[in-house]
Formats: C-alpha cells, sequence, structure tokens
C-alpha cells in the first residue's frame, strides 16, 4: 500500500538515527534481524526470536516507563492493552486451520462408510452400536487427557505439534488396519492352517476390526485435540473468529468431498489403492490427513513453550487425571462455562439429526413403496433401502453444500466480538515498532475485521473499514447469531410433522446447514477469543513480574503457576470436548428407547420413529436457544472473570 513520501523518509531516519540511549546500547552488542528482516532495538526480542500472535514483546528496564500509560498498573489484564498483537494474513490463517480439513476427511469416512463396512464383515446392529459408543467415549476420556498434557509439554518444536504429528500417525494406522482387516487376519490365522471361510476367522475378523475401530476413535481425538489448541495458541485474539471461520470452512470442504465420494466407483478409476470403495477412501484419507498436518506444523511457528518456565508439578496416574479434570471444571472462566453448557444441550440435538436424517427420508423414499407392494421378499426391500440410503446422501450433500457456503459468507455479516487494533502512525517509542511479523505477509484482509499492515494510512484503513463495515449487520452479534441457528433447528426439526416427500425433506435439510455452519463456527470461536485474551493477559503480568520480582525467591510462584494451568488452551477446549461428547451418550440412550417404543418392523410403511427422535432432538435445541441467552456479548469485564487481576 502506497504511503506518504514524507512519513516514510521520517519513518527512515527514525531508523538509522535513535536516541544516545539506544545508540549506546547498540554499539554494545551485534544487531540481529527477525524474520522478517526488521533489526531488533532490545535485548529480550533478541533472546525470545519468535513470532507467536500470543507473545507480548519484552523491552529493557529504562524503557517501561515509556510504555506504560499512565495510571495502568503493570499487571493490568484488559485485553486492548495488549497491543503488540500481530494481525495474520488470509493465508496464514488457511494454512493454521488446514489441518483440520484433512481430519475432517478422515473422519467422515469412519462415519459414512463404517457402517456398511462392518456389517459386510459380519457384525449385528446390536454390536454396532455398542462399536460406535466409542466416539464420545473416546472424545469424554482423550481429549481432556491429551489437552493435559499438551498444556504440560515442553518440547522445542511446541506444546501441539507432537500430538498432531503423533494422532496423525496411529489415524493412518489404524485406518488402514481397519480396511484390511479381513486379510490380515485370514493372512495371520492361514499361517496356522486356519480356514479362511470358518466361523472362527470370521468372528476373530470381527473383534480385530473392533478393536482398529476404538484406537482410530482415539488417535481422532488426540489429533483433534492437537489441532484445536493449535488454532488458539497461534491466532490473534482479534482474529480467533476469522480463525475458527476458515476452521469452519475448510470441515465444510472435507464435508463436500466426502458425500460426494460416494457417488464415485473409486475401485474403478484407482484400483491401484484398493478393490473396494473402503480402501480407496481410507488411502485417500490416510493422504489427505498426513499431508495437511504436515504442511500446517511445518509452516506455522509455534512458541517454544520452554520460556515459560516448567510445568506444574502433578501426580502421574488415573486418579490424579479425573482430580486435575475436575478442579480444571470448577475454575473455568464463567464465559467458558456458559457455551459449554449451551453445547451440551445443542449436541444432544444434533447427534439425532446427524446419524439418523439419512434413515428418516429413506423411510420417506420407501413409504409408497412398502404401501403399493405390501408382500416384498427380503431381497427387494434391501434393494429398496439401497436406494433409499442414496436419496439420503444425496439430501446429505446439499446439507453440506449449504454449510459450507454459509461458513464462507456468514463473517462478512456477523459483528465481530473483538475489534482489531486501531492502526496509527508508527513513533519510535511505540511497543508495535519492533514487534514479530508474519514473513511475507505484512498484513491480512479477512471477515469480520480490517486490513492494516504495519504502517497503514489512516484514510486508506478507513476506508476499507467503512467497506467491510457496510456487510455487517450492526445487530447481528456471533451470540445473536448462534441463537437463532437453535431456533432455526428446532423449527426444522418440528417441521417434520408436516414433511411427506423426499424433496421437501432435502430442502429442509438444506437449510439445517445454515445452523450447522454456526455450530461448526460460534462456540469455538468464542471460547478460542477467551482463551487467547486470558492467556495474553497471563503473559502481560507475567513480564511485568518477571521486571519487578526475583523469580526465585517468589513464593507464591508455584501457586500461580497452578492457577495458570487450568487457564490453558488444552485444559479447556479437552472441557469443552466433554460438553460435546459426554451428551451424545444421553441422546443415544434417549433414542434407543424411543426407537423400542415406537420402530415398526422393517419392510412396513409409516414408520415416523425416527421423526420423533428427529423431534426431541429440536426440544434439546430450544434449551440450548435458552441457555445461548445468557452467554456473553464479549468477554470482557467480570465476565470473564479477569477484572481485579484475576486470570
Amino acid at each position: 500500500m502506497a504511503h506518504d513520501r514524507s512519513d516514510s523518509l521520517s519513518t527512515f531516519r527514525l531508523s538509522r538515527d535513535p536516541p544516545p540511549y539506544e545508540a549506546t546500547e547498540a554499539q554494545s552488542r551485534p544487531t540481529s534481524k527477525s524474520a522478517a528482516g526488521t533489526p531488533r532495538a532490545n535485548r529480550s526480542l533478541e533472546l525470545l526470536n519468535e513470532q507467536s500472535p500470543l507473545l507480548i514483546p519484552q523491552y529493557a528496564e529504562d524503557e517501561q516507563h515509556l510504555l506504560r500509560r499512565p495510571g495502568t498498573p503493570a499487571d493490568e489484564l484488559e485485553w486492548h492493552d495488549q497491543e503488540a498483537e500481530e494481525s495474520k494474513s488470509v493465508w496464514y490463517l488457511f494454512l493454521l486451520t488446514l489441518s483440520i480439513g484433512g481430519l475432517q476427511i478422515a473422519w467422515s469416512v469412519e462415519i459414512s462408510n463404517g457402517s456398511p463396512y462392518l456389517l459386510s464383515l459380519g457384525m449385528s446392529k446390536s454390536l454396532l452400536a455398542f462399536v460406535w459408543i466409542a466416539g464420545p467415549l473416546s472424545g469424554t476420556l482423550v481429549q481432556p487427557y491429551v489437552g493435559i498434557r499438551s498444556d504440560n509439554c515442553r518440547i522445542s518444536w511446541g506444546k501441539r505439534k507432537p500430538f498432531m504429528l503423533a494422532g496423525a500417525a496411529a489415524t493412518i494406522v489404524s485406518l488402514m488396519v481397519l480396511a484390511w482387516t479381513r486379510e490380515i487376519v485370514q493372512g495371520f490365522l492361514g499361517i496356522f492352517g486356519a480356514d479362511p471361510t470358518s466361523e472362527g476367522v470370521k468372528t476373530a475378523a470381527i473383534v480385530f476390526a473392533i478393536l482398529a475401530v476404538y484406537v482410530l476413535d482415539f488417535a481422532i481425538n488426540t489429533i483433534q485435540a492437537g489441532v484445536r489448541c493449535f488454532i488458539v495458541d497461534n491466532a490473534p485474539t482479534h482474529q480467533q473468529e476469522d480463525a475458527n471461520a476458515w476452521a469452519g470452512r475448510i470441515t465444510g470442504v472435507g464435508n463436500v468431498l466426502g458425500y460426494l465420494s460416494g457417488y464415485v466407483n473409486l475401485p474403478k478409476w484407482m484400483p491401484f489403492f484398493g478393490n473396494t470403495q473402503f480402501k480407496v477412501l481410507c488411502v485417500i484419507a490416510s493422504i489427505a490427513l498426513g499431508s495437511t498436518v504436515l504442511i500446517s506444523c511445518l509452516y506455522i511457528r509455534e512458541r517454544d513453550p520452554r520460556l515459560e518456565g516448567p510445568p506444574p508439578l502433578e501426580k502421574a496416574g488415573v486418579l490424579s487425571f479425573f482430580r486435575q479434570v475436575f478442579t480444571s471444571m470448577k475454575r473455568l472462566p464463567p464465559q467458558v462455562r456458559k457455551v459449554c453448557e449451551v453445547q451440551f444441550f445443542n449436541w444432544i440435538g444434533w447427534f439425532p439429526f446427524l446419524f439418523y436424517i439419512t434413515t428418516y427420508i429413506g423411510q420417506l423414499h420407501v413409504n409408497p413403496i412398502f404401501e403399493a407392494n405390501p408382500n416384498l421378499s427380503p431381497a427387494e426391500i434391501d434393494e429398496a433401502w439401497e436406494t433409499a440410503t442414496r436419496v439420503g446422501t444425496f439430501a446429505l450433500l446439499i446439507f453440506a453444500i449449504t454449510s459450507f457456503i454459509s461458513n464462507m459468507l456468514l463473517p462478512f455479516i456477523v459483528v465481530p466480538t473483538y475489534q482489531p487494533p486501531t492502526p496509527s502512525r508508527t513513533s519510535f517509542h511505540s511497543p508495535t515498532l519492533n514487534r514479530p511479523s508474519t514473513p511475507g505477509t505484512p498484513g491480512t484482509l479477512s471477515a469480520s475485521m480490517s486490513y492494516f499492515p504495519p504502517t497503514p494510512s489512516p484514510e486508506s484503513h478507513s476506508r476499507l473499514t467503512r467497506l467491510l463495515s457496510a456487510c455487517q449487520i450492526p445487530w447481528l452479534t456471533l451470540r445473536r447469531a448462534w441463537l437463532l441457528s437453535h431456533i432455526l433447528f428446532a423449527i426444522c426439526m418440528f417441521l417434520t410433522f408436516f414433511i411427506k416427500t423426499t424433496e421437501a425433506a432435502t430442502a429442509l435439510v438444506g437449510l439445517v446447514g445454515l445452523a450447522w455452519a454456526l455450530s461448526l463456527w460460534a462456540p469455538f470461536a468464542l471460547i478460542s477469543a477467551e482463551i487467547s485474551k486470558r492467556d495474553a493477559a497471563r503473559r502481560a503480568r507475567n513480564a511485568g513480574r518477571g521486571s519487578s520480582d526475583n523469580i526465585d525467591n517468589d513464593s507464591n510462584s508455584s501457586s500461580a503457576n497452578s492457577a495458570d494451568a487450568e487457564d490453558q488452551a488444552g485444559v479447556i477446549l479437552g472441557l469443552h470436548n466433554v460438553a460435546i461428547a459426554s451428551p451424545q451418550i444421553i441422546a443415544t440412550l434417549v433414542s434407543s428407547a424411543i426407537f423400542k417404543l415406537a420402530q415398526k418392523p422393517r419392510g412396513a410403511p409409516g414408520d415416523d420413529s425416527v421423526g420423533w427422535v428427529l423431534r426431541f432432538g429440536g426440544l434439546a435445541a430450544l434449551v440450548a436457544a435458552y441457555m445461548t441467552s445468557r452467554v456473553g456479548e464479549d468477554a470482557k469485564g467480570k465476565e470473564s472473570g479477569i477484572e481485579d487481576g484475576e486470570v
């Protein structure tokens, strides 16, 4: 962006002619370069050499009084004082969230094709229900554990990357093992002379597949915990909504690709990946997951966790883990606690829809067939349901497309919760003069925020701000949009009383995609912004404490570290996932009870048991809407629990 020539010359002279006290300091040590090529003017930035958006630049003691506003304590914890958070580019946010796309493809392969594959091995439907309880069970246990362990990780190349890479490797291995379960079991037992067609080999294959599914779910939750924390740690507070919007968009792309794959005869076009649809899908998912995680890990540089000091001392063991989880639950920030309460009821509603909507649409398709032909053979019934399943899958494709389009457009019309720092003329004593920047990406243009490079022109910034603001609906905040999405979902579920055709049901499912887009975006954005703000405030407080206190003699340091532990991304996002996974178990039990009371025999027309399950989900959505009305519009002041120095 063009700048005034006189301003550029003035800035250039400032950089060439520092005040005497800095010139003396510069002569005493060599000048280092940042990643963007900017000389460092202070010792602490030279030592840290970091580009984390959450890292608050440190300044020499003789500069502290220049950077502090009169009357502002050193440990003031208001987010708007953290002006050193560098805005990230669209490209940076895309690569930061890219790995969640590969994860979504792997998860969609398991959800959409796992049940038919397991049934093909000879597994019963009652046993299949036991297998799929692995998802919410692993989400309830694994993500809090991984979150705590990653918060305490002190490996030099980052907190989250080790868990992302380990989870990706375990997911790839378990996908390959699951896809080739029959061949592995038959080959191994064949060494001992077992007949591949015997019942013993068939039972062994089923047991082996169940183990593979559980390992797969635990691995997926490991990488998901790492990726979500990775996004929070590396996006500035005012861009958390944008980062999670990008995560929602990439998730939408993964959903669309996953559902589209159901219409393509993959073994015909890719026989080198396998001779069945499931094998090819597992190979494609493994390649997508491995490549996206690797790209994100190579491009995004995490802050060195060793700079945070040693982790809090804790006892190992299962009891210690659960004790820490319950302690963290009690210490959840009020804003995060309210979002988790919403998610509990939100997912009681969403779980039946995601797992049974295909069956609901399929039942609408087969009803006229069964009414006209009441004496169909079992083979003819299976054939009718195969066609019905494809009709339901097409509705989910429309659902995924609607959700993706909504994820693209909604961030432009929703008013952002946090505004980025207002750019101003860069002065020599500005704390943002020597802040780290993203290499090759000096500024950003993203939905729900403004474009501001390091030395912007106020006039051009004002024009672009007005342009983006014109797209926003003034009263539509993220919280209100989320509340409206619950109401929309509930209305759509109650409309199932009147839906009689597959065309109407498909249109209804497409409309629900709008609510799903907000469920993928709003809760993560609200929680991530809260975590990021508190983390930035905590770093500023620790920096102020370090410049005036002797840390080695600080008797309260261990208790402070323990208090900070509950505020870190891994713990909070792990507990948030508990609020997502645990209600799925409740929804499964309630759905099973409804099916037992209302289900008709297979092949009978007019079975509306799935419709009643969906309406139960609509009731839960109304409770979620009420709970959303209690969530704060932003995370400032007492609402976030950081007033008066509390973190």
